[in-house]
């Protein structure tokens, strides 16, 4: 007997046309589609509706001879109001006959769920959303660790793969039950899973004033094609960029932290600092000093002797860099003050690519 993948190809001459039909109806698949949407924080949109206990991403079912784009963007006007084109992917998720909580008379045979890339909404958009009188209950913007808690297990894992899928703008990802068949660094260290701090501080490009002590010095540090130095923790997925707290021997001097503290978390050197400006809090007479540099050496990993840790050593560009954070509005200002000091270093601007781990000792 011989078979073919090409509706379009003739069926062995052992299979009739009937018999090849029923074979590859044996083998049909739901489809659906969902859309991930994310505001200006980096929150995800969930619905909370009137039929499941847990949360969903906006979308449904595949009708018969839609295509899932049009799907999603049926979707999107029939639960929210809003009217979008729809046309860029993040995941293609499949999802086994056995693997469902459905009721046997639905006689569920597997699924494949496309997850398309809503964009990230700004306020006005989101007001202009609409909500039916029916099935949706509610929207809320949630921290993407919250996802576990809200969705059911395999939504809330092909929900945070997707999202990890964007920030590593590597292209749509092929998922089995939520999870990347090829994992990208950000799935392998969890990226997302823990709730980010929220640091919503004012970011100042002056001198930090008298009187204010320096609590935390931190670098944006430069590959030579424009991207920056990021750590992820090996326990937690947070982020974190090179830097840390000041310590007695380093003299109340900010670029001394910073030197030491690349050293130990990232065996990171780099040449002269450019000072970019400080953070504040009303409520903390604090400041956080904020650098960028350009790298010169990535040595042999090991781990920090403050924290026993083994820092995840990643290049991505700073607007990638930043949607691992939860920095609030004054974001937007300390990354114009890095591309500020970026164009005075003399790098371009990098265009987003996949994360790169950095493994093996590099000079530049």
């Amino acid at each position: 007997m011989t078979t073919t993948s090409d509706p379009d190809e003739q069926p062995g001459t052992l299979m009739t046309d009937e018999d090849y039909g029923a074979l590859r109806a044996s083998a049909s698949l739901w489809a659906g589609t969902s859309v991930l949407i994310t505001d200006q924080r980096g929150q995800v949109l969930v619905e909370h509706v009137d039929y499941l206990n847990t949360c969903l991403l906006p979308g449904g079912a595949v009708d018969k001879g839609e295509s899932p784009s049009h799907a999603a963007g049926r979707e999107l006007q029939e639960e929210l109001g809003i009217t979008a084109t729809v046309d860029r992917g993040l995941a293609v998720d499949w999802i086994s006959a056995d693997s469902s909580s459905a009721p046997p008379a639905m006689r569920f045979p597997g699924e494949i769920l496309y997850v398309y890339d809503g964009g990230t909404w700004n306020d006005h958009q989101i007001a202009a959303i609409r909500l039916p009188e029916h099935e949706i209950k509610a929207i809320e913007f949630v921290e993407p660790a919250r996802l576990p808690d809200l969705m059911s297990p395999r939504d809330a894992r092909r929900a945070l793969s997707a999202l990890r899928a964007r920030i590593n703008a590597g292209g749509a990802v092929i998922l089995e039950h939520g999870l990347p068949i090829a994992p990208t660094v950000l799935d392998s260290t969890g990226v997302l899973r823990t709730v980010r701090t929220q640091h919503h501080y004012a970011f100042r490009p002056g001198p930090v004033p008298d009187g204010l002590t320096v609590r935390q010095s931190w670098g944006w540090l430069f590959a030579p094609d424009g991207r920056v130095l990021v750590l992820l923790e090996p326990d937690t997925g947070a982020a974190c960029l090179p830097g840390g707290t000041p310590e007695p021997r380093d003299h109340d001097d900010p670029v001394a932290t910073l030197v030491r503290e690349a050293a130990e978390e990232a065996t990171a050197q780099f040449g002269e600092p450019l000072f970019l400006g400080h953070l504040t809090d009303h409520t903390e007479p604090y400041a956080r000093v904020r650098y960028a540099a350009a790298l010169t050496t990535i040595g042999a990993m090991r781990t920090d002797p403050a924290t026993s840790r083994t820092y995840t050593r990643a290049l991505a560009t700073p607007e990638q860099v930043l949607e691992l954070f939860d920095w609030g509005s004054s974001a937007a200002d300390q990354l114009a003050a890095v591309h500020q000091a970026r164009e005075h270093l003399g790098l371009p601007r990098a265009a987003p690519r996949p994360f790169t781990e950095l493994t093996d000792p590099t000079t530049w």
